[in-house]
């Protein structure tokens, strides 16, 4: 029986923004309590806001917009891969979990995804990233799509985005902001779409996991 799993944040003012942007301000521009014919709902807000896609040009400029990013890249088979016991994702964790042959897409769960079962937590700067050396073996790995459960692949203290800039460099799509507590390690398959909006550097999008196992 085919089991679906959202891993997506629900998208409200309740999840902590990134240290210094702003949460979504989200308003009824049409109210049909004031009388409108329909309601119609506003919303100012970043686009690096809960569960979302970075596009290359996020920090490469010049690089692709995320309506660009190819929509094969983003369906299709992906890994879960659980490491509760890592304070960082870098090369030698890697190492001791290896991924399967011809891994394109995987996601990542370490702590993280237990922050999000008080989703009005404050932000939380010591929350397991990926090391650019982690970041250097996914890219000669071969991946081309690479998830985390916490708002940013890069460690917090990083001054130079090392991380985010090979994968992006090297075309990897970067989600983040997953909640993967429903998500056991595994193989599943993976439907991340983001908002189609032209040349920007990222989107909100839903992201859906399924299995028949």
């Amino acid at each position: 029986m085919r089991r679906y799993i959202d891993v997506t944040l629900p998208y409200n003012r309740d999840i902590p923004a990134w240290p210094g942007e702003p949460k979504p301000e989200i308003s009824r521009l049409k109210s049909m309590d004031r009388g409108d014919d329909a309601n119609v709902t506003h919303i100012d807000a970043a686009v690096h806001y809960g569960t979302h896609v970075d596009a290359p040009v996020h920090f490469i400029d010049g690089a692709a917009g995320i309506d660009s990013i190819p929509t094969e890249v983003l369906i299709g088979p992906v890994t879960v891969v659980g490491l509760p016991d890592a304070d960082i994702i870098d090369a030698a964790v890697l190492a001791t979990s290896p991924l399967p042959a011809g891994c394109e897409r995987v996601l990542f769960k370490p702590r993280n995804s237990g922050l999000w079962a008080e989703p009005d937590h404050p932000f939380d700067r010591g929350y397991v990233a990926i090391a650019p050396d982690a970041a250097e073996a996914l890219v000669a790995a071969g991946v081309r799509l690479v998830g985390v459960d916490y708002l940013s692949v890069e460690p917090f203290e990083s001054e130079d985005f090392a991380t985010h800039r090979l994968l992006l460099g090297a075309e990897v799509v970067i989600v983040e902001g997953l909640d993967l507590r429903a998500a056991e390690p595994g193989s599943y398959e993976m439907a991340c779409l983001p908002m189609k909006l032209a040349g920007a550097d990222g989107a909100p999008a839903r992201v859906v996991l399924w299995t028949d196992g």
